[in-house]
């Protein structure tokens, strides 16, 4: 039994018994026990453990983990502390950097957003070494489009930022007109310069929180 100690709990708890989910434990459970799989299976599902349903206010939707060791640790785009920053990470600190005329330090660990209320929520929540992409299409889809589904149908507004092709995809998702958008490129050094620098979206998320009289998201990550 799945518990994330918060009120995705109830909210959740029909989608953890659903056929689909079911067929998806199974799956994973082979996989870790042939296998290297990231995330540990302790931290799978640490987006939703440290980012309540009530306390979201911002998502940022990723892919799938990173596949290299010591980096996954179930937040999207997030990497653990004392390992070298990911490219497409680099390009996110840069775009802070411009919009804020801060310095982001050396850790990639985003832990301090996902405890402001930014859910780091990747589409696909586990992955075999070193396969990029090698748990897609086994499940995972189904339980973050349900994810994103209640947070669509919460009145309270909440900020999606949509960085990349596959991001863009939940967008259909998102039909609550409370709700903000906000696209880009991926961060990703193939993509970057098309869009991601210079969308000033982490400024634009503050901007939209102060008008709703919420707190805004510091940024910087020492």
């Amino acid at each position: 039994m799945v518990h994330l100690g918060n009120d995705w709990d109830s909210i959740l708890q029909e989608e953890f018994q659903k056929s689909y989910y079911l067929s998806l434990r199974e799956f994973l459970k082979k996989e870790y026990e042939h296998y290297t799989v990231y995330p540990a299976m302790n931290d799978i599902f640490n987006a939703l453990k440290h980012t309540a349903y009530s306390d979201t206010k911002v998502v940022i939707l990723g892919q799938d983990p990173y596949h290299n060791p010591n980096q996954a640790h179930g937040l999207a785009f997030s990497v653990q502390k004392e390992n070298p920053l990911p490219p497409s990470l680099k390009n996110i600190y840069e775009e802070i950097e411009h919009e804020f005329g801060i310095s982001m330090g050396s850790s990639g660990d985003l832990t301090p957003w996902a405890k402001q209320g930014v859910l780091l929520l990747n589409a696909v929540l586990t992955v075999r070494a070193p396969l990029a992409n090698s748990h897609k299409g086994k499940g995972w889809e189904f339980f973050t489009d349900a994810v994103i589904r209640y947070l669509n149908n919460r009145p309270d507004p909440v900020i999606f930022l949509l960085w990349g092709r596959d991001a863009k995809e939940k967008e259909s998702l998102i039909t609550n007109p409370n709700h903000v958008i906000l696209r880009a490129s991926h961060p990703s050094p193939l993509s970057a310069y098309q869009s991601f620098f210079g969308c000033g979206h982490f400024r634009k998320v503050n901007e939209c929180l102060s008008s709703w009289q919420k707190k805004p998201i510091d940024w910087k990550i020492s």
